[in-house]
């Protein structure tokens, strides 16, 4: 079994920042199989970063030069740096594992003047 936490959303005004924290526990193998997805009302989970081949990170267009993937492996957190948020952002964001796949419990973004 894996679990998974996340931590750090919020409200924030466009433009500003966001850092998400995801805490992996359990039978995590590596965090190289680790992503961020997200779920906006009325609309379907999307993928917004992940961790493709070791050493490589892969991002959904609407996000690329804006949201950074990183990991602590000491740790066994993945981040999810989000900088000059838009409306269009707001969403639920979900850490997951996909060797199972498992998910976290969600962490509400909201990006609004």
């Amino acid at each position: 079994q894996v679990q998974l936490v996340e931590s750090g959303g919020g409200l924030v005004q466009p433009g500003g920042s966001l850092r998400l924290s995801c805490a992996a526990s359990g039978s995590v193998f590596s965090l190289n199989y680790m992503g961020w997805y997200r779920q906006a009302p009325g609309k379907e989970r999307e993928l917004v970063a992940f961790f493709a081949a070791v050493g490589t990170t892969n991002y959904a267009d609407s996000v690329k030069d804006r949201f950074t993937i990183s990991r602590d492996n000491a740790k066994n957190t993945v981040y999810l740096q989000m900088n000059s948020l838009k409306p269009e952002d707001t969403a639920v964001y979900y850490c997951n594992y996909r060797l199972g796949p498992y998910w976290g419990q969600g962490t509400q973004v909201t990006v609004s003047s």
